[in-house]
């Protein structure tokens, strides 16, 4: 839903439309921190962000927030304070048709098998691990993995290494509709420009990557699968110019979001509510090498 022409005046108002809604009036603030996330922010007031801090000339692919987890948000809300001069969308696809347009085969694979995320912190190439998980006690750190399912290891240099296994898709709790629900196609290494791809592998090996995805046992992913989800995203993408003021609210199960490059300030802001998620979905191996120390 797109809220455009109401007296939503700065980060402050903002603040208070989401909070509205994610506490239905009871006086609550109700937005969520931005825990273990997986792009640079900047925390505005209470629970509201800067959106992802890339370059302007970067495609932020289409993704639903912090599917790479076993737990995310049923609501975010993404305000515009600055339009772009140029582009800067907020493109949207819906999570049910992008769904249908994969082929079965795939999807089954996938369901089978789960979705292995791999994440390297710190080492200069990514953020670093005090950043994501809100701390430097790593006793904090492990707790918070032992918690979520999350696998780790605490590599020389101060640096941390993530596997955490989740789902491809999962069914809406209101709705019983079935949506694909991974970041499958933009933690792949295949989504990195290919030179900059060349250039991280020619510095590290891919198991020291920031990030990457492979099948819940291991095995690789196949890049022409990812091509065809990520044809599946562009063929069921919606676009819209930002004016500022814009309220978009969204249903981050139903539907996914992305970030088109643009040119001059953009300054977007975000909040999410409503924490929900699931254990371990039906046929998905559990998580599995916890290490710590």
């Amino acid at each position: 839903m797109l809220f455009r022409g109401f007296t939503v005046a700065g980060a402050a108002a903002f603040h208070a439309l989401a909070r509205g809604f994610a506490d239905g009036g009871g006086g609550g603030d109700g937005l969520l921190d931005y825990e273990f996330g997986s792009t640079p922010r900047s925390r505005i007031e209470g629970g509201v962000y800067s959106s992802t801090e890339y370059p302007a000339h970067q495609w932020i692919p289409q993704h639903n927030e912090q599917s790479y987890t076993r737990r995310w948000p049923m609501k975010i809300w993404f305000y515009c304070d600055v339009a772009p001069e140029t582009a800067g969308e907020t493109p949207i696809a819906d999570s049910r048709a992008v769904l249908a347009r994969i082929d079965p085969a795939i999807r089954r694979r996938f369901a089978d098998r789960g979705l292995m995320y791999v994440r390297n912190y710190g080492g200069g190439l990514d953020l670093p691990w005090s950043q994501v998980f809100g701390t430097s006690d790593r006793r904090a750190v492990e707790g918070f993995c032992r918690a979520q399912g999350i696998a780790w290891d605490w590599l020389d240099d101060d640096r941390l290494r993530t596997r955490q296994i989740c789902q491809s898709e999962a069914v809406h709790p209101q709705t019983g509709e079935a949506v694909w629900f991974n970041q499958a196609h933009l933690f792949h290494v295949s989504a990195l420009d290919p030179d900059l791809r060349e250039t991280l592998l020619s510095v590290v090996d891919e198991e020291d990557l920031p990030r990457n995805v492979y099948y819940g046992d291991g095995a690789p992913l196949e890049d022409a699968v990812l091509d065809e989800i990520r044809g599946a995203y562009q063929a069921e993408m919606l676009r819209f110019a930002w004016a500022r003021g814009d309220v978009l609210m969204l249903d981050n199960m139903l539907v996914s979001h992305g970030r088109a490059p643009f040119s001059g300030p953009r300054r977007i802001l975000v909040a999410m509510a409503e924490p929900h998620g699931m254990a371990e979905p039906h046929g998905m191996p559990g998580p599995h090498g916890v290490a710590g120390g």
